[in-house]
């Protein structure tokens, strides 16, 4: 009896947030080392080792790009479709990276968070990596465009279950204000700042800090901190 077996790959594919300069910015690698323009970047990934559960594929992905041995991850959807990896140029670069013959390529697709001031140490075998504004995204091989956008819809699910990962993002001390525009930047609207400061007030687990900045041009803001013992004891209590 003929079958319709194919040799379908699995793969993972990372998506790295950071914040700065009051915008979410993700971090891409380049595929190819001799092509330097923004149309050769794409998410970290990498098939799956033969030895590997998936979970462990992602969190080798994002140590060997960052250096960073266990990251917060969250596995978000898995993107199947025949179409993914039928470009030409993603099919040669897919022979050439891993030599198998793919049919249908697979990817498990990952949401992470990284502070973008944190030095990363980039081992892996993309030699070439950089946090990319979201508002600057270039057109990206396979379906990677169409896996941020899931990618931003998961975030704001994921902060709405629970809160205490958007201070990944942050520095350790931060102002409202910084805080503010991490929310606005996520879920991509204005955010009335009086209400904001409400929705932050009932929120024992950001706690004031005595410092306030130094060496700015306008009013010095107060400093503030996660305080992640209080926030898991009162979700302990809910």
């Amino acid at each position: 009896m003929k079958t319709n077996f194919i040799h379908t790959y699995v793969s993972v594919d990372c998506v790295v947030f950071g914040f700065e300069n009051d915008q979410l910015n993700i971090l891409l690698v380049q595929r190819n080392i001799d092509k330097k323009n923004s149309k050769d970047m794409k998410l970290p990934g990498s098939l799956i080792y033969h030895e590997e559960d998936v979970d462990d594929a992602a969190n080798r992905v994002l140590f060997e790009l960052t250096g960073i041995k266990r990251m917060t991850l969250k596995q978000f959807r898995c993107f199947a479709s025949p179409e993914r990896a039928q470009n030409p140029d993603d099919m040669k670069w897919l022979d050439t990276a891993y030599q198998p013959n793919i049919n249908r390529l697979i990817t498990v697709a990952y949401l992470s968070l990284c502070k973008v001031d944190r030095k990363l140490n980039n081992i892996s075998k993309y030699k070439f990596s950089k946090w990319c504004p979201l508002s600057e995204l270039p057109q990206m091989p396979f379906d990677h465009n169409k896996i941020v956008a899931e990618s931003l819809t998961e975030i704001c699910r994921w902060i709405e279950y629970d809160p205490a990962i958007v201070f990944e993002l942050l520095p350790v001390k931060f102002t409202i204000s910084q805080l503010h525009r991490l929310y606005e930047a996520i879920y991509n609207k204005k955010i009335d700042i009086r209400n904001f400061h409400k929705k932050v007030a009932l929120m024992p687990y950001v706690v004031a800090l005595e410092e306030k900045q130094k060496d700015v041009s306008h009013r010095a803001a107060r400093y503030y901190k996660f305080d992640k013992k209080e926030y898991n004891k009162r979700k302990t209590n809910m």
